[in-house]
């Protein structure tokens, strides 16, 4: 039987972009109320000492291409350990519900008739891409920007990206290192060659390595620089907008020729 003295309650945390100074003050304040925190792998460790010492923590991300839980048993964990403990904080890397599945674990829980709140991260599609000067948006470059995940529950590329290289949009792609070579066809195929592309590993952290080219030479940039996951793939004009990277994309423009 449940322990009827218990208070089941979910909070969903946004993590942020990797920064633990990005995460919010409403995060911060809910895992100070924790009894239970499970966290992913993309959420910044030292988040878990805002959790009282008291508090369970049990790491239910992904590591080296290992997932310690799957999808449905993360779910079931959720809800036990309310009825168990009372408050769980599920703690999520960038916004929880940017590619995080979080709409998920809301709708299961809720489905027990557990209480649950979304606290909002900072997105990594937006903050990595500031963190070096990239605005996603700027009068007379960019009108708009698309958002899409490289690599779909089924693991293949996302056909949205297609869509996207025909727009005059910035486009930031997360989860697409594993399909760089598809990625950059596609924009090939457009005759966008020469746009200039970005890719952000560890964003907003002290190990974050930075790739700058075009669609015609990241390839060859990101092997020079080993360049790996995790990392977001920003392309379009913007890239080569900001001022303290001009003269490195001017570099790399004219290795092409």
């Amino acid at each position: 039987m449940r322990n009827t003295t218990i208070k089941p309650k979910i909070t969903l945390v946004g993590a942020g972009p990797g920064d633990p100074d990005l995460l919010t003050l409403k995060g911060v304040k809910a895992l100070a109320e924790a009894n239970v925190v499970l966290y992913d792998a993309l959420a910044n460790e030292k988040i878990l000492a805002y959790a009282p010492k008291e508090a369970i923590r049990l790491f239910v991300g992904k590591r080296i291409g290992k997932h310690a839980y799957s999808q449905d048993e993360i779910n079931q964990l959720i809800v036990d350990n309310a009825f168990t403990h009372g408050h769980v904080v599920r703690l999520k890397g960038g916004d929880p519900f940017i590619f995080g599945r979080g709409s998920e674990e809301i709708e299961y829980a809720e489905s027990f008739g557990i209480p649950t709140f979304v606290v909002p991260g900072i997105s990594s599609a937006i903050a990595v891409p500031a963190y070096q000067g990239i605005a996603l948006t700027k009068r007379g470059v960019s009108e708009s920007f698309w958002v899409i995940t490289g690599t779909t529950s089924d693991r293949e590329l996302s056909e949205d990206i297609a869509l996207a290289a025909q727009s005059s949009a910035t486009v930031v792609i997360l989860m697409g290192m594993s399909k760089l070579a598809q990625i950059v066809e596609l924009f090939q195929k457009e005759s966008k060659g020469d746009t200039a592309i970005a890719i952000i590993q560890n964003g907003t952290t002290p190990d974050e390595k930075i790739g700058i080219g075009t669609i015609n030479t990241i390839e060859a940039v990101v092997e020079e620089k080993k360049l790996s996951s995790p990392a977001i793939i920003v392309i379009g004009s913007v890239v080569k907008e900001i001022n303290k990277l001009k003269g490195l994309y001017g570099e790399f423009v004219q290795s092409e020729k």
